[in-house]
């Protein structure tokens, strides 16, 4: 199982770890592949029943209720992106030499001679926007292409698909790239690193390792974010093919091999002829939806990205123009009497809450949920200056509160001891309360949402429904 690809995987003892969305379709395509697969995974309730007799039903094997133990015989491990390194099953792979890939390394080793080249996303936020921006943008430059990967499209579909591609867009989350080793992709972006996941990849350095991965071998451009310097040393660190260039995206004005923002212009001093003295422009910034900064960095990486392709000008405009965002991600839900109410329950660490509260003032911020190790004192003191209020919900509400109260004690605060979904009525109605005509009433939670909702949709879902109630 080397660096090459893998074409006879006729009767290799394959284990897959996890029965998640992408254990299951690499259980059956590995088998389609003639592999003797084994799925191994840790719960045992009626879902996973039910899940693992569907693939007994097609000749795999399937352990529920022991994800630990190394089934006899392995020769490679597929497994689910969540489960951590350092898990018991992977520690005994390591010692019996036996290689773990994950579904994205697996989607890589199954391309054809023919593949549609990868120009990959990652970063703690706006990955799954950036992507979806530089999907629109090689459409309009007439490229065929999708945006795949960690967005919710399975690589492996994708890949194995009867569908062509010029070129796909990929999302890539640091659990993937920590099991891609072979990944090489055309161009590549790490948006911003800040801490996240760190229970999973046990250190910050750890993180943005894995993050870095994205960067080696590119062969054209590794675009970087020059106001987040850890991205450009990850593209200093990295091993890449001869003549890949390391490329800069600023809100400023950019310097050469840079793309920037000059007078309300996004423009590309990268890819041009002599970028000592020239600039391309590429759109306007009012082409961004919506154009709050953070989501004007995340329109110059995709263009970046696009441009590394041999995109035209006039497509990085189109695309942008054509581009809408996904719900829940600084979403306009309604004004009521003089005050906006955005969505922002994607929001779901600091570093995105932060981005968000920098794109409007005076807000009344509503937050909460679960903190998942996340400290909020940074992010408070940051943002206190553009705080009316705060309306604070959640299991780990606490924590916030008392950032506020060290970095913002003149900031009205509202803490509701309540953790049931009605709770977001109760919140938008008091955050109603403090809120002024030319305010933002902002759900930018800093946190999970799994200790009162299902996931981010559906506390966005509760906040919109929530808004309308006290509009009607």
């Amino acid at each position: 199982m080397g660096s090459g690809q893998v074409t006879d995987w006729q009767g290799k003892n394959v284990t897959v770890a996890g029965l998640g969305v992408s254990g299951i379709p690499a259980a059956k395509v590995l088998h389609g592949l003639g592999a003797k697969v084994t799925v191994v995974n840790d719960g045992d309730d009626e879902r996973a029943r039910t899940q693992a007799a569907e693939l007994e039903a097609l000749g795999v094997t399937v352990r529920l209720g022991d994800g630990d133990s190394l089934p006899e015989g392995t020769e490679l491990i597929v497994t689910t992106p969540g489960w951590k390194p350092d898990k018991p099953l992977f520690l005994a792979a390591g010692r019996a030499g036996v290689p773990v890939w994950g579904d994205v390394e697996l989607a890589w080793r199954l391309r054809g001679p023919d593949a549609a080249p990868w120009l990959a996303v990652t970063g703690t936020n706006g990955k799954t926007t950036t992507v979806q921006m530089l999907a629109s943008i090689l459409r309009a430059a007439g490229l065929r292409t999708a945006a795949v990967g960690n967005i919710g499209v399975s690589l492996l579909d994708v890949v194995l698909g009867e569908e062509r591609y010029d070129v796909l867009a990929v999302e890539l989350s640091s659990y993937q790239l920590h099991w891609a080793p072979s990944l090489r992709a055309h161009s590549a972006t790490v948006l911003n690193l800040a801490p996240d996941h760190l229970d999973w990849h046990g250190s910050m350095e750890a993180y943005a390792a894995d993050k870095g991965r994205i960067y080696h071998g590119n062969r054209v451009a590794c675009v970087y974010n020059v106001a987040d310097k850890l991205t450009e040393d990850l593209v200093r660190e990295a091993d890449v093919e001869e003549g890949c260039r390391a490329v800069g995206f600023t809100l400023g004005t950019p310097a050469p091999s840079q793309l920037g923002v000059v007078e309300g212009i996004l423009v590309d001093r990268a890819f041009v002829a002599d970028r000592h003295r020239n600039a391309q422009e590429l759109a306007e910034v009012s082409d961004v939806n919506p154009p709050a900064p953070h989501n004007v960095a995340n329109a110059l990486a995709a263009a970046g990205l696009a441009r590394a392709f041999g995109v035209p000008a006039t497509a990085v405009r189109d695309g942008l123009r054509a581009f809408r965002p996904d719900a829940h991600r600084i979403a306009h839900v309604a004004d009521i009497d003089g005050v906006a109410y955005v969505d922002d329950s994607k929001a779901t660490n600091t570093h995105a809450a932060e981005a968000s509260l920098a794109a409007y003032e005076p807000i009344v911020w509503i937050a909460g949920g679960l903190a998942k190790g996340a400290t909020f004192d940074e992010l408070v003191a940051r943002s206190a200056k553009r705080l009316r209020g705060a309306v604070l919900i959640g299991a780990d509400r606490a924590l916030i509160r008392e950032a506020l109260a060290r970095h913002a004690p003149e900031v009205p605060v509202v803490d509701l001891d309540r953790t049931d979904t009605g709770a977001m009525l109760q919140a938008v109605t008091e955050a109603k309360r403090l809120a002024r005509p030319g305010d933002t009433v902002l759900l930018a939670p800093a946190c999970a949402s799994m200790d009162m909702f299902t996931n981010y949709n559906q506390r966005g879902d509760a906040f919109a429904a929530a808004v309308r109630e006290l509009g009607a």
